[in-house]
């Protein structure tokens, strides 16, 4: 051997990791072995799938749905956000929603469409609830999840991200956001059922506040029941001026104000798996197709117009992957991959995806002083999955779905696994 050349330590100590034994990988894993697992590995260099199995078996996907929710986003929706839709009449302004969930949003601090309406040199503001097609919960959502953070309602204005915010430092009393809500807010000393230190009514805003789980710093964030009538009080409430429900139809000739970037917005839906984000974007979305806002229809669109050519149809029912109800093959994810990368260069398309070892759903996982995994990640009850794109030390990037559904063992003992066999994969393919 020629001074100076190394062999590297990987391939000298471990051997070879192709196609056959990462096959053995993930069929023989002990981990695995009574999950139902989904897995594909496709080298677009070379253009042609490393690994297949049960890839063209079909899924439950969980948030890996949001991907199909950005591809959507990409085709149907331009640069930035329609924020709503006003018309001027003598000394009013009359407006209404498109759907767009960044409204006073708690995270983003998008104060635009705020601005507007705050400044706005007009006595009155009317608010119109536009048509929409679409129900609070989609089918299949849990009905018991209502007062956890991930499952806010569905609607054509969201408001503060359409949950309340509870927040306390150690010692302090908690604050309500938005304030309205304080007011619905009551002690109670019994023990919780859900451990749960804010518990709304099954069917109001009313809450429940038990101390006893709110111990020590503490945060968290409980959905409330929307309406047009929550809307126009939310707003009056945080525009400090008067807002009127106009019980109308939506005018002709309505203008567009726009909001944030779209890729602002994709980014928060893909690292934290904002659920609402996801859906407000289908209904965005459809809001390209007709004045009446629907998740549903928005899909269908796509799904005839954009995805007609996937390997196997999706079951796709949400723009979240809350349903169990979705479901999608591993060799149909690829191909929507290879359409993203189609659609953004890499250099682009990788940091709008969650990225292993930062802040987001990998940031746990995948730890590396270089970034080498960049996907979705997806959970539902029995069900774990990641999609995405991987970057060998020997410089190829690959695309990888690895679905495991119906298992017992616990989540943390599957994600640990599918992140063993793909660091082999990253290490030594």
């Amino acid at each position: 051997m020629a001074c100076g050349s190394k062999v590297p330590a990987t391939t000298a100590a471990e051997g070879r990791f192709g196609p056959e034994e990462i096959r053995r990988e993930v069929a023989g894993s002990e981990v695995l072995k009574q999950s139902f697992v989904g897995f594909a590995l496709y080298d677009p260099e070379l253009d042609q799938m490393v690994v297949a199995h049960n890839a063209d078996k079909y899924f439950v996907p969980a948030s890996n749905t949001k991907l199909f929710t950005f591809y959507a986003t990409l085709k149907m929706l331009g640069d930035s956000i329609p924020a709503l839709k006003y018309v001027s009449r003598g000394d009013s302004l009359i407006f209404w929603g498109t759907g767009d969930p960044t409204f006073t949003h708690m995270d983003l601090k998008n104060t635009l469409a705020y601005d507007f309406l705050k400044n706005r040199p007009v006595k009155k503001l009317y608010y119109i609830d536009a048509p929409f097609a679409s129900t609070p919960f989609a089918t299949n959502w849990g009905w018991d999840d209502y007062n956890y953070y991930y499952q806010p309602e569905r609607n054509v204005f969201p408001i503060h991200g359409n949950v309340m915010k509870f927040y306390k430092e150690e010692g302090s009393p908690f604050t309500t956001t938005p304030s309205y809500f304080k007011k619905n807010i009551v002690v109670d000393t019994a023990e919780s059922r859900s451990k749960d230190a804010f518990v709304r009514a099954w069917r109001s805003n009313h809450v429940s506040y038990h101390p006893r789980y709110a111990s020590g710093k503490y945060s968290t964030e409980v959905p409330f029941i929307t309406s047009p009538e929550m809307v126009v009080t939310l707003l009056a409430d945080t525009l400090q001026r008067e807002v009127e429900l106009l019980k109308a139809a939506v005018p002709d000739g309505g203008k567009v104000f726009y909001g944030l970037p779209t890729d602002t917005v994709l980014k928060r839906m893909l690292h934290v798996s904002d659920n609402l984000m996801a859906e407000q974007l289908m209904a965005l979305n459809s809001g390209t197709l007709s004045d009446t806002l629907s998740v549903e229809r928005a899909i269908k669109y796509v799904k005839e117009n954009y995805l007609a050519d996937l390997p196997d149809e999706p079951v796709w029912v949400d723009g979240s992957g809350l349903s169990s109800m979705n479901m999608f093959t591993p060799r149909s994810i690829i191909a929507l991959l290879q359409k993203l990368m189609q659609e953004r260069p890499k250099e682009r398309l990788l940091p709008m995806l969650a990225v292993g070892g930062r802040p987001g759903t990998f940031r746990n996982i995948y730890q590396a002083e270089v970034p080498f995994v960049f996907g979705k990640s997806g959970t539902l009850a029995h069900v774990h999955n990641q999609s995405g794109f991987i970057m060998t030390k020997s410089g190829k990037l690959l695309l990888y779905s690895f679905m495991n559904n119906n298992y017992k063992v616990s989540t943390s003992a599957i994600r640990n696994e599918m992140v063993r066999i793909m660091t082999e994969v990253h290490n030594r393919y």
